[in-house]
């Protein structure tokens, strides 16, 4: 520890794609550990882990200094150079404080939305609108600064010097007593040469200097690892002597003695970084919120906006239930639970959130794409009155605490499926309705797991690809599992890891960089909304080639900056159960509504209990095939039990077995009590959700409902203190009840042994409705259901292969479809139906392609069907169905409607081509087709 002041303000982390091999809470422990009382984290162009840091310094009690390493572009931001080496300029930027880091976040956005070359580059234009509340640092030895000393050999070239004290004067003049000569010492010679030049400037215009050190990693011997990386980072192998690298082991997190001793007689410089760090104080309130506003009339509030929706919508569920609503008088059952969720939701001042939902269900209800709440959501009545889920809680027991409860504060979270098709025409009326700037995709992290890093880091060290597939079958196949735990689970893996010197360095530096930061993507479904434009509170980005904008932070970070996060996803099912439906209506004229359909239906039932469900949502594995053989389901809770008891832990604990036992009367179930019955009697004695683990702990326990869900996400965590504290509140409520102290021990094991296991009962309920109703199509619309089914699993399409398909058609076979073979002059883009038969999509023969079918089938839609060949190539444009795809079309026998021979219709190609290119010609110079 130190007496000596020093505050490391040039700090790279993993964020730092691929260079930088530090973790943010490495870093910052590393720095207390070292007595220092702030630490900078500038990570190359992006702001990727700035919030992680500012908690994880306030957590560790040092001060947290927000930067950037920037690139500049040597011109205007928005000018493209002749190439990389051009491109851009390093300058280092700090946050002094809340107004400086809002500028950072739109400076930093600008970069990648504005003057992305190469990377994401801002310029001196962006620096003069957006300074204020930020420290400038020169720079590196790649700054411009740097640059202009360097190419006069650091103290040659007195022009060379002239220049640079030129860019430090302009700089000067935008930051003011901000500014500052940055120079480094890592024991490289271009940094000597750099900080001899830049003592001589400074001194010449008379600019304080200040030391960094270019951190990369946290500890000395952290760098073989982030070479390593690097590697990763460039393709390259270690073994390669030109190529990207560090040229010591000196860039890592150094105690304030070794930054002194570096800069002997400039001791001055160190001791101006505390200075720096001191004028540095960020404070961000992370407890507001900057939900967008629904826009209503003035006199309306948006409490009473969404009781008044709410309402009008149980009156339309419950129109044909009248013991939940009769004469449009609410029964007390249904008229407390709404007034008890409305009372929570507008406490917690979440009316707005609700009624932005409801608005894009509704418009995605007008355009006629379906959607459907997923989660713990689907527990909230108010969901139900809103159309957002479609399963009554109260039908089917489940909780609104287990979505949103007074006592934790938590923003609402409802994942909202929609047809994957017609997802993007919801993003897009989101972006109309709240403003394109207010509107972004959320980024997610790829990170380095288990197998992943020993993948990356034996190509780096050149280990042949059939070894490291060998070591990577090793690793145990369970979810986010460390090499650590692997190592110690595995003997085989230990074995070879303690036995061969390769493999062990494979492993050692695979540890290292395991669980860091790869590459940055665009989440599949979180979609940020803000009352405002993001760049106010949020820095935004892009994936490198796509146009989609994306938050530069995770999906974490985005809710704990007060933003509103929702999940738009697209479900490949809900597409085949709307395209069901559309064919079923061609072919028989019946619109039907699959809300409507009953929840008793004998034949459903028996195709379930056959295991004929493929194509069933998330009832087609084989396992679950061969479950609902055994279970035989005859009633819905039966559907919605599968999903849950099919997992792991239920199947390897014998809860399956169980539950199929008592249903079929070979087992009588064993209940502790009377109230243990009460719950779990709709399970056969098994305790399978969530929701039957949070009404014991209130039953028996009195912990209250909100609390309940806290303690099994403590026992599934294995938090044992909360474990504790919540045991004892148990007992106690236990012996209040008059439960004797051994049956409520008894039953707190049971609930140690199964919360774990747990599911989430709403979640299970919507989905069991989703599979129910591809289950009913299939069994009452075989051929259009398939058809649809077929469509959705067309290669190239919702990442399917074309194993799915062919696993379709033998379906199809085994339930006496017959699909008939492409046609140019019947067949459509996708699968359709005709009579009882269902004709081969175009755009699912290899080599066709959907803007060929397309092009196919909108010219017989406009013209009639084609005549023949010479027809078909006059009337289709060879940009659109070019010479291979007409033959891949007549070897797929989708051209024998012309009545000639496929080898004779091969052979007439090029003239038919030819004349039709003749024919269009003559047509397009407004003379007589040959064939008009």
């Amino acid at each position: 520890m130190s007496d000596r002041p020093f505050v490391h303000l040039h700090c790279h982390s993993h964020y730092s794609l691929l260079d930088g091999a530090g973790s943010v809470p490495r870093l910052v422990q590393r720095a207390a550990d070292h007595g220092m009382n702030a630490l900078a984290l500038t990570d190359h162009g992006n702001l990727h882990g700035a919030l992680e840091f500012y908690n994880a310094c306030k957590k560790t009690g040092i001060n947290p200094i927000i930067g950037y390493e920037a690139y500049i572009a040597p011109g205007n931001r928005a000018t493209k150079g002749t190439g990389r080496g051009d491109s851009s300029y390093h300058l280092t930027l700090l946050c002094q404080n809340a107004t400086g880091f809002k500028n950072l976040i739109k400076m930093a956005s600008a970069a990648y939305l504005e003057g992305f070359y190469f990377k994401p580059r801002i310029d001196k234009e962006l620096l003069e609108a957006h300074n204020e509340g930020i420290v400038c640092l020169s720079g590196c030895v790649s700054s411009e600064f740097s640059k202009a000393i360097l190419r006069g050999g650091g103290n040659g070239a007195e022009e060379q010097l002239d220049k640079a004290a030129g860019v430090a004067q302009w700089f000067h003049g935008v930051f003011g007593d901000r500014y500052f000569i940055e120079i480094m010492n890592n024991g490289i010679e271009i940094q000597r040469q750099q900080l001899q030049g830049a003592v001589e400037v400074a001194s010449r215009v008379g600019l304080p200097l200040v030391a960094t050190s270019d951190c990369h990693y946290v500890d000395r011997d952290d760098a073989e690892a982030q070479d390593v990386m690097v590697c990763i980072n460039t393709g390259k192998f270690r073994t390669d002597t030109n190529r990207m690298k560090m040229e010591n082991d000196e860039f890592y997190l150094r105690p304030q003695e070794e930054m002194y001793s570096k800069f002997v007689g400039l001791e001055d410089a160190c001791a101006r970084s505390q200075e720096i760090a001191d004028t540095c104080n960020i404070e961000l309130d992370l407890s507001k919120r900057y939900f967008p506003v629904f826009d209503l009339p003035k006199e309306v509030t948006p409490e009473d906006r969404l009781r008044e929706l709410c309402e009008e919508g149980l009156r339309d569920r419950y129109k044909n239930t009248p013991e939940m609503c009769k004469d449009g008088v609410f029964s007390d059952e249904v008229q407390a639970r709404l007034d008890r969720e409305l009372g929570v939701i507008n406490k917690l001042g979440f009316a707005n959130y609700f009624l932005i939902c409801w608005d894009f269900v509704m418009e995605a209800r007008r355009l006629d794409v379906p959607a459907t709440a997923r989660g713990s959501g689907v527990g909230a009545i108010v969901c139900y009155a809103l159309y957002l889920s479609h399963v009554c809680p109260l039908k089917y027991g489940l909780l609104f605490e287990r979505f949103l409860d007074e006592n934790r504060l938590e923003a609402p979270d409802i994942d909202i499926d929609f047809c994957k098709e017609k997802r993007a025409d919801i993003m897009r009326y989101v972006k109309e309705k709240y403003g394109e700037e207010s509107v972004a995709q959320i980024g997610t992290f790829g990170t380095m797991k288990a197998k992943a890093a020993i993948k990356d880091v034996g190509r780096a060290l050149g280990i042949p690809l059939s070894r490291v597939n060998q070591i990577t079958a090793m690793v145990p196949d369970q979810l986010g599992i460390t090499l650590d735990a692997a190592i110690d689970t595995s003997e085989e893996l230990r074995g070879v890891y303690e036995g061969d010197p390769e493999i062990t360095e494979l492993l050692d530096f695979a540890k290292k960089l395991e669980g860091l930061a790869r590459n940055i993507g665009t989440h599949a479904a979180a979609v940020v909304i803000a009352d405002g434009p993001l760049t106010d509170y949020v820095p935004l980005g892009r994936v490198a080639g796509k146009e989609d904008v994306i938050t530069q932070w995770s999906m974490n970070d985005v809710e704990a900056a007060g933003l509103l996060k929702m999940d738009f996803l697209g479900l490949k099912t809900l597409t085949v159960l709307s395209n069901a439906m559309k064919l079923i209506e061609q072919t028989t004229g019946e619109k039907i509504d699959i809300l409507e359909f009953p929840l008793d239906d004998e034949p459903t039932f028996k195709l379930l209990q056959s295991g004929e469900t493929k194509g069933v949502f998330q009832l087609e594995s084989g396992g679950i095939r061969d479950l609902l053989s055994k279970m035989k389901p005859d009633h819905f809770d039966d559907i919605i039990a599968t999903a849950a008891l099919y997992r792991p832990g239920p199947l390897e604990g014998g809860m399956v077995q169980q539950y199929i036992d008592v249903k079929h009367k070979r087992k009588e179930p064993e209940y502790l009590n009377d109230v243990m019955q009460d719950i779990l009697e709709e399970t056969n004695g098994v305790m399978v959700y969530q929701e039957q683990v949070m009404q014991i702990l209130n039953r028996v326990g009195n912990i209250e409902l909100a609390s309940s869900y806290t303690c099994i996400k403590a026992i599934s965590k294995k938090k044992e203190k909360l474990i504790a504290a919540n045991y004892d509140t148990y007992m106690a409520g236990a012996a209040s009840n008059g439960v004797s102290k051994k049956e409520a021990q008894d039953l707190w094991d049971m609930i140690l042994k199964f919360a774990g296991y747990g599911f989430n009962k709403s979640h299970s309920t919507a989905y069991a409705l989703v599979a129910w109703q591809t289950a009913y199509l299939k069994a009452h619309y075989p051929v259009e259901f398939m058809a649809a089914l077929l469509s959705g699993d067309i290669p190239g399409r919702n990442f399917t292969s074309k194993d799915s398909l062919v696993e379709h058609m033998e379906d199809c076979g085994r339930m006496g479809i017959e699909v008939v073979a492409p046609c140019i002059n019947k067949s459509g883009v996708n699968f359709t139906v005709d009579t009882e038969k269902a004709f081969f999509a175009l755009s699912a023969i290899k080599g066709c392609g959907g803007s060929a079918a397309a092009a196919i089938v909108k010219s017989r839609e406009e013209d009639g069907p084609f005549k023949d060949l010479f027809d078909f190539c006059e009337r289709i444009e060879s940009s659109q169905c070019n010479r291979s795809a007409i033959e891949t079309l007549i070897k797929a026998g989708a051209m024998d409607c012309f009545g000639a021979k496929r080898s004779q219709l091969s052979a007439i190609v090029d003239r038919a081509l030819q004349t039709g290119a003749a024919a269009q010609k003559d047509a397009k110079s407004g003379q007589m087709s040959m064939f008009g």
